[in-house]
C-alpha cells in the first residue's frame, strides 16, 4: 500500500496556517481565497490546532458567536491528531474514520510538512483501482 508521502508528492508544497490570535472571520476569508476547508493554527513551527468548516458551524454559528470578534484560538480543535509521511494510507484512513475528521496534518521531525484530506485519499484509491483495472484488462486481452 502507498504511504502518506505519496499523497503529499502529488500536492502543492504550500501549507496554509494562521496564528491563534487571528479572527475567525479573517481565517474564513483566507479559506475562501485559497479554496480550502481547513487551516492549521501555528506559533512559528509549533502546531497548536486545526480549524475546519465543521468547527465554524458547530462553534461559531450554533453557539451564537460572531466570527469577527472571536479569535480562532478560542474555537480551534487543539492538539490535532497527526500522521507521519512514512505511514500507510490505510492507517491514515483508519485514523480519519475512527476519529470522524476529514483533515490530517502530516508531521516529520517536529515540523508540519503538509496536510492530507479525505478527498486526497479517495483520489489515490481511485487512481490505484483504475491502474489495477487497466492491468487486468491488459492481461485478459493478451
Amino acid at each position: 500500500m502507498k504511504t502518506v508521502h505519496s499523497i503529499l508528492a502529488q500536492k502543492p508544497k504550500v501549507i496554509f496556517s494562521v496564528s491563534k490570535e487571528t479572527s475567525v472571520y479573517d481565517a474564513l476569508q483566507l479559506m475562501m481565497e485559497k479554496n480550502i476547508s481547513a487551516l492549521l493554527i501555528t506559533n512559528d513551527s509549533e502546531l497548536l490546532g486545526i480549524f475546519t468548516e465543521r468547527d465554524y458551524a458547530r462553534k461559531i454559528v450554533l453557539q451564537g458567536r460572531t466570527s469577527r470578534e472571536t479569535a480562532i484560538g478560542d474555537v480551534m480543535t487543539k492538539n490535532p491528531v497527526t500522521i507521519a509521511p512514512s505511514e500507510s494510507v490505510d492507517k491514515c484512513m483508519k485514523l480519519m474514520t475512527e476519529n470522524h475528521f476529514r483533515h490530517l496534518p502530516v508531521r516529520e521531525n517536529g515540523m508540519t510538512i503538509g496536510m492530507v484530506s479525505i478527498g486526497d485519499i479517495l483520489k489515490l484509491i481511485i487512481e490505484d483501482q483504475k491502474e489495477t483495472i487497466d492491468h487486468l484488462q491488459s492481461y485478459i486481452q493478451s
